[in-house]
């Protein structure tokens, strides 16, 4: 299955933030360089300006954030942030929000994507090599260059589509993840299969 991935609006900030704190000290010190605590995660949530960066996600069934990137624009580059909670890794999400992102700068006619994290964090640095980017390393901290090429027609009806389909994913595993509550509530039932046919 494809991995389907979904830009988070303002109101879903409580969402990221929840799934940064549902990582432990060792995967918040690989994510931000240093183990942050819950208060300076949600603070740091809290500085997001979504009018001008972007923050990625992917779901599960229940609807639990397990992916997510942050997009930050600067003038001629853009920074991203990336984490995948502990049991779904090895997916293939973290490089499919590698790529939306990749893809939403470029639309935003950013120059540069720049990744930034600690030599020992191989994932991210795997993810890095896999798009191609260009890795300096020194005194126990990495840093990742991509070179964007400009936006064309194709590359933002692309990103246009991948939202589309983001937002058709997150709705229908939203009715499923509600049925599955109503059934377990006893609100709703399920007509038993009529096994004669």
């Amino acid at each position: 299955m494809p991995i389907v991935t979904r830009a988070l609006p303002r109101l879903e900030r409580a969402k990221f933030s929840a799934h940064l704190r549902a990582l432990d000290h060792e995967d918040r010190r690989l994510r931000f360089g240093l183990a942050l605590p819950d208060a300076a995660i949600d603070e740091y949530v809290a500085r997001i300006d979504f009018d001008r960066d972007a923050v990625f996600g992917v779901f599960d069934d229940a609807l639990q954030l397990t992916g997510a990137a942050h997009l930050a624009r600067a003038d001629a580059h853009a920074e991203l942030g990336l984490s995948v909670l502990p049991g779904h890794r090895g997916r293939g999400i973290g490089a499919a929000l590698l790529a939306r992102a990749h893809g939403h700068a470029r639309n935003w006619g950013i120059g540069t994507l720049f990744m930034h994290c600690l030599t020992e964090n191989g994932a991210m640095l795997h993810l890095a090599r896999k798009q191609d980017m260009r890795i300096v390393a020194e005194s126990g901290e990495a840093d990742a260059r991509l070179e964007l090429p400009p936006a064309t027609p194709s590359s933002i009806a692309q990103a246009l589509f991948d939202e589309r389909v983001g937002l058709f994913d997150y709705a229908l595993k939203s009715q499923v993840e509600t049925a599955r509550r109503l059934i377990l509530a006893g609100v709703l039932t399920v007509p038993p299969l009529d096994r004669r046919k």
